[in-house]
């Protein structure tokens, strides 16, 4: 079953942010297909969730960002994770992990 960007809460677009810019500094594009890429076509982030998702990490000083030319010769702001953002990146992927083992525990449940 595919989950498209609505289907993603929040939080959990910016965890995968996150995760996808520690792997390498990429454009908005290269970010979603990164993700997509990596749950084997069960997400596919849209632009309207991708960007707003961006500018709020760049916001928290997660993301940091920069015009520069791409693969194909055009224009396009790249983002790095930041060192807070590598910080904020492990105490997510720490909360997820717990509440990923939570849930477990209840579904598992007879």
């Amino acid at each position: 079953m595919a989950a498209s960007s609505s289907d993603v809460l929040q939080g959990t677009l910016d965890l995968l942010v996150l995760k996808a810019l520690s792997l390498a500094p990429m454009h908005g594009w290269g970010i979603s297909q990164r993700i997509q890429q990596l749950s084997r076509d069960a997400l596919q982030i849209g632009q309207g969730s991708l960007y707003p998702a961006l500018y709020r990490l760049e916001k928290r000083g997660f993301v940091k960002s920069e015009w520069s030319t791409t693969e194909n010769n055009r224009e396009a702001k790249y983002y790095r994770l930041s060192a807070a953002g590598q910080r904020a990146l492990a105490a997510e992927m720490n909360d997820w992990r717990k509440f990923v083992g939570a849930v477990d525990l209840v579904l598992l449940a007879e």
